[in-house]
């Protein structure tokens, strides 16, 4: 069928008829937009408006059909052509039809996935279930324009789709777990304990996440891909260990305390930073004063500042090589240790290095593992001078 001879063919009778685009509308139940659009070859009149389009204007549906004036003897030679014409017509019709439902459906899936990523807080399970829901969505809208005459051959090829597009979104979840510190979207599992560190297991077919100091300041994740750890297992730590652990603080190592922005960036990066600070240090005689902003025993809840000023002396002594000393000061009390006191009476310090480099295997055996025992935290305490401000 050509469309636009149609529409012109349309214009035509209508005028004939002394209709305005409008009033023809009218009488068939349409918009004069659609009427405008027949006319200008855009689109073809709905097939069931086809016969009373041609009644209004006066014509036969083998001359609407044709776009033309029709003799009578000619009739017939039309009438066949304009059957194969409308046939032809309609099949594409349908397959258009189908095809944008199933382009719908697929729009449709892809929409749940995003929302599935991107909506619905980690905690919750629906991501899960709506990112499934979504491919099944885009598998389907697949399957339907599969050009294979088998059903067996398209629910084999889907199901292939959909395995893989499953196996990419659980890359793409692992991704996010390591980029952006959040539990996986696809987890079969997740068990909270309650201690003095609230620990969630997020469990994956091939991974386990822990959540560990879960909505407190010193939240960290810890990613086990090749899930050694259990619940009860997992080592924790009272701090937060993505910018605490000795692996991260190894890179502030120096040799001399007078390096103030060194210094700086290794406090910022030990517990109690989170509470904010000032620092002096003491450059003829070695040593540093930080004094935090706040009350040592308003935010002491199980002995966390005595852990924490545990580990940033054994940090801090074992990154810069001629600190003697540390001052710090809370609103209420003060504290000090001497290098001195720390090399002689803590535990295997020595035993955290070879030569002068630190073993950091070691330092997490001696020092990061040991802050979970509070009988050890509080025998090393007792090294450390209080005096009141």
């Amino acid at each position: 069928m050509d469309s636009k001879k149609i529409g012109a063919f349309i214009a035509v009778n209508r005028k004939k008829k002394g209709l305005t685009q409008e009033q023809l509308g009218e009488k068939l139940g349409v918009s004069n937009k659609t009427v405008s659009r027949w006319e200008n070859g855009n689109y073809m009149p709905d097939l069931s408006l086809l016969e009373p389009l041609s009644k209004e204007l006066g014509i036969s549906l083998n001359e609407l059909l044709a776009g033309e004036t029709i003799e009578k003897e000619n009739a017939m030679v039309y009438m066949e052509q304009n059957i194969l014409d409308t046939i032809d017509y309609t099949d594409k019709k349908m397959k258009y039809e189908h095809k944008k439902i199933s382009m719908c459906i697929t729009a449709a899936g892809i929409f749940v996935c995003i929302c599935a990523f991107n909506i619905f807080p980690s905690e919750s399970s629906w991501g899960e279930i709506y990112s499934i829901a979504g491919l099944l969505l885009i598998v389907t809208g697949m399957f339907r324009e599969l050009k294979f005459s088998s059903f067996w051959k398209k629910g084999i090829i889907s199901i292939v789709v959909f395995l893989v597009l499953l196996g990419i979104f659980f890359v793409v979840d692992y991704i996010g777990v390591v980029q952006y510190k959040r539990p996986p979207v696809y987890r079969y599992k997740t068990t909270t304990v309650f201690n003095e560190s609230k620990l969630i297991e997020y469990q994956n077919l091939f991974y386990n996440v822990y959540r560990i100091n879960a909505d407190t300041p010193n939240e960290y994740y810890l990613i086990d891909s090749t899930k050694q750890y259990t619940i009860d297992t997992v080592p924790v730590s009272p701090f937060d260990m993505d910018k605490s652990d000795i692996e991260h603080l190894i890179e502030y190592k120096s040799n001399y305390v007078g390096d103030n922005s060194n210094t700086g960036n290794l406090i910022d990066a030990l517990p109690l930073s989170e509470y904010g600070y000032v620092f002096e240090i003491d450059s003829e005689k070695n040593g540093i004063t930080i004094s935090y902003h706040f009350t040592d025993w308003y935010q002491n809840e199980n002995s966390y500042v005595e852990k924490a000023l545990i580990y940033n002396s054994v940090s801090s002594f074992a990154l810069i090589e001629n600190l003697q000393y540390i001052n710090y000061n809370f609103s209420g009390s003060s504290y000090s240790i001497t290098r001195e006191t720390m090399e002689q009476k803590y535990p295997n310090y020595k035993n955290i290095f070879i030569g002068h480099t630190i073993d950091t295997d070691k330092f997490k055996q001696y020092v990061g593992e040991k802050i979970n025992n509070q009988s050890f935290v509080s025998d090393i305490f007792k090294l450390f001078k209080n005096t009141d401000l």
